[in-house]
């Protein structure tokens, strides 16, 4: 059994999206998926699942003993894929113990399944980064705006650090040292993490082979949602280098999927994408990602080394350039069929041209920040 996270360092990258959608692609291709609402304080996915309103979830069997974790897991509508809603309208599920948190993952560990899909919350909490290192094959989800890429940055420096600090645990210099870091406001943020792990080894040799072995099992995956053109898929490349340089993290590219007109109804609609329209670009898209997850799940993945990395970029980059084109065909084809009249063409433009404006605008506020932090020696 797989355990796959999904998680967005910011939240509207799209998460959830690719979370129902590749499990009820994941199921179509008989595997049994199992798809647990994680995101707690916050749980709308089976909104997008298309089922109705739950009557019990995590939170009612956080809450009430009587209740067993069996009960929680539900069958849907799709063969072969169960789901664990998350229950947002109980107080404080947000903010659950570490004795909870544990519970949870234990019995999210013991399920009957091929893979186990896990939709989080947006942000850095620490049950979050918890739930993201579950498993070492977890996926991030960006979106090409800049606050987006540099988001899905920070939140895997977080989960670096998180991962540092849980291996150097008990009494020693070196966690006093980790303490006095993290007790600093901007001290994460501005650290660097070579030159950190390079003191940590100092200050406990042993503590640190044991973080080693941790990152010997963590080979995160990149997704770039609602990407407009394929150059915004070369996004994830720098996205891919940082953590290279500056976690000694590297990064698979698992797959683009393109903004589409298309999802906006089909959530109205209250259906997944993948079931509304199968051949839609997006649906495609998550087709490829679920038939790369299971063949890299019958794979030797100690083989996975530096050449296969860059080939999934480069076939990203390929990808990006067919959808487009495949896009591009599908705008025209509703044009001559009548489907697309030219005012809803308009009003498609209008609409992009409205997200460009934004993200030019988002891009102007966050170069105004960088440059006044530069200005101050601010580093990230």
């Amino acid at each position: 059994m797989q355990i796959i996270p999904i998680a967005g360092g910011k939240g509207g990258v799209g998460k959830s999206l690719l979370a129902v959608n590749l499990s009820i692609a994941l199921s179509q291709a008989g595997k049994r998926t199992v798809l647990a609402d994680l995101d707690l304080g916050g749980s709308n996915l089976h909104m997008m699942l298309g089922s109705g309103r739950n009557t019990s979830g995590i939170g009612t069997w956080l809450t009430r003993s009587e209740v067993e974790f069996s009960d929680i897991v539900l069958d849907s509508e799709y063969e072969n894929l169960r789901f664990i809603p998350g229950d947002a309208e109980i107080p404080g599920l947000a903010n659950i113990t570490s004795n909870q948190k544990r519970s949870l993952i234990k019995n999210l560990g013991g399920l009957d399944a091929d893979f186990v899909i896990l939709d989080l919350g947006a942000g850095t909490s620490f049950n979050t980064l918890d739930f993201f290192l579950i498993s070492g094959s977890g996926i991030i989800v960006t979106a090409p705006a800049l606050t987006a890429t540099l988001n899905a940055y920070l939140f895997l420096k977080n989960v670096v650090f998180r991962m540092i600090s849980s291996s150097f645990n008990g009494k020693s210099p070196a966690k006093t040292y980790l303490e006095q870091v993290a007790s600093d406001g901007d001290g994460l943020q501005r650290i660097y993490i070579p030159g950190l792990l390079e003191k940590l080894e100092g200050l406990d040799p042993v503590k640190f082979a044991r973080f080693l072995k941790k990152t010997e099992h963590f080979s995160p995956m990149i997704v770039m949602n609602m990407i407009e053109d394929p150059k915004d898929s070369v996004k994830a490349e720098k996205i891919k280098r940082s953590c290279e340089q500056y976690l000694g993290v590297d990064m698979e590219y698992l797959g683009v999927i393109y903004r589409d007109h298309l999802q906006d109804i089909a959530l109205n609609s209250r259906l997944p994408i993948i079931k509304y329209k199968p051949e839609s670009v997006i649906s495609m898209a998550v087709y490829r990602i679920a038939d790369r997850i299971i063949q890299k799940s019958s794979e030797d993945h100690s083989l996975l080394d530096i050449q296969t990395l860059d080939e999934s970029y480069q076939n990203a980059e390929m990808e990006a350039e067919l959808d487009f084109d495949f896009k591009q065909q599908d705008l025209e084809a509703l044009l001559h069929s009548g489907a697309l009249t030219k005012g809803e063409l308009i009003e498609t433009v209008k609409s992009q041209q409205y997200d460009i404006s934004v993200l030019r605008k988002e891009n102007n506020l966050l170069k105004s920040k960088l440059i006044k932090a530069s200005e101050q020696g601010f580093k990230i």
